[in-house]
């Protein structure tokens, strides 16, 4: 029975120990809310005095952490030689600044609500941050952050779809992209993602990120957090449905969320950027209090790899997650996207694999 350090008991870390603790693992926990800890003792979690007690003899530490400034405080003071692996949401910066201090770092950062947390249907992103497509291009053209260098990827397959979140609540006076000038608005963690594609939609938009905004550069956690405490008006975030901060803000007593429609700014984006984005909309009812539709912009996420991968493993990878896809749709609904019809060469900012060719020549689709 492997012994499993769990640092952070908040509402998305608390039930996910719980059932690793359901499933018969030996899982000590530690959160600096005494309450949390007494709710987990309750769920079968050994309660820790501390987060060196928690670490004690544990072959697995597992940390979910509510921001960016609590990450790197508690991951950059781990003293372990055990595997961690984070299930925070933060930006790539975040985990440049701890990984030199860890022997194994995997970030495996999750997307999801509270309820998908007790049943188990989380997506999660394993070993590094989230790579969109646009990031993609960027990393494969060695331009924008990647300026240092082409990176040699390749894409393995398409996955699902990247939706743009531009968030609101009732009272901020933001109705329509145009009211986001002179506004305190989140683009998200620096170098993230969701800040590249940011940028792009509020320049397609008319407007200047750095004109005419008061810029923060959050978490979608602290994003979330920020508009509660009316420290902001607005945040960007892309992501799939449901994304658990989304749905915690949308569920908070007394607060009104709004989505803002910007899919009318995807001619602009494309025109400028390349085919990356599509039009799309997250259905009305996709978060609590989501009355209508929301026409967004879309982006789709791919799974790539390095061109120095072997043809046998990208071949065995792509096999291997089609033939437990529905393995993977009882996990997370996302899953379901994983099609054959959306393995084409104009989905994909970069060249296909050739292991991954083989595969899908074999399903009969043509490249």
């Amino acid at each position: 029975m492997k012994k499993v350090a769990w640092l952070g008991l908040g509402l998305i870390g608390l039930p996910m120990a719980s059932r690793l603790a359901a499933a018969g693992w030996k899982v000590t926990g530690y959160d600096v809310n005494g309450e949390r800890l007494k709710l987990a003792s309750g769920r079968g979690i050994t309660a820790a005095t501390s987060t060196a007690a928690a670490l004690e003899g544990a072959e697995l530490v597992f940390t979910s952490m509510p921001n960016e400034k609590v990450f790197v405080e508690v991951l950059s003071a781990l003293r372990t030689n055990a595997i961690v692996i984070d299930t925070s949401t933060v930006g790539p910066q975040a985990s440049a600044k701890v990984a030199p201090s860890l022997k194994t770092y995997l970030r495996a950062p999750i997307s999801g609500s509270v309820g998908h947390a007790e049943s188990g249907q989380l997506t999660t992103f394993v070993s590094g941050p989230r790579a969109s497509y646009d990031a993609a291009l960027d990393a494969f053209n060695g331009q924008d952050k990647f300026t240092s260098g082409k990176v040699p990827l390749r894409t393995l397959m398409i996955l699902y779809p990247n939706r743009m979140h531009v968030v609101s609540i009732d009272g901020t006076g933001v109705e329509k992209m145009a009211d986001l000038k002179g506004k305190r608005v989140s683009t998200g963690s620096p170098g993230s993602a969701t800040e590249v594609m940011a940028f792009r939609l509020i320049e397609a938009v008319g407007l200047d990120k750095d004109k005419d905004m008061k810029r923060e550069r959050l978490s979608v956690a602290e994003s979330v957090n920020a508009v509660k405490d009316r420290k902001i008006d607005a945040f960007f975030w892309v992501g799939g449905i449901p994304t658990a901060a989304v749905t915690d803000l949308g569920a908070t007593p007394g607060t009104k969320l709004k989505l803002i429609d910007h899919s009318d700014a995807v001619a602009a984006m494309n025109a400028k950027y390349g085919n990356l984005y599509v039009k799309d909309t997250i259905k009305a009812g996709a978060y609590p209090g989501q009355d209508k539709d929301n026409t967004v912009a879309t982006v789709w996420n791919i799974l790539v790899t390095s061109d120095k991968t072997t043809d046998d493993l990208a071949y065995n990878i792509v096999k291997l997650i089609f033939d437990k896809k529905p393995e993977l749709v009882a996990v997370h609904k996302e899953a379901n996207s994983f099609v054959l019809e959306t393995q084409k060469k104009e989905n994909s900012p970069v060249p296909f694999h050739p292991g991954a060719i083989k595969y899908f020549k074999e399903r009969g689709l043509s490249f």
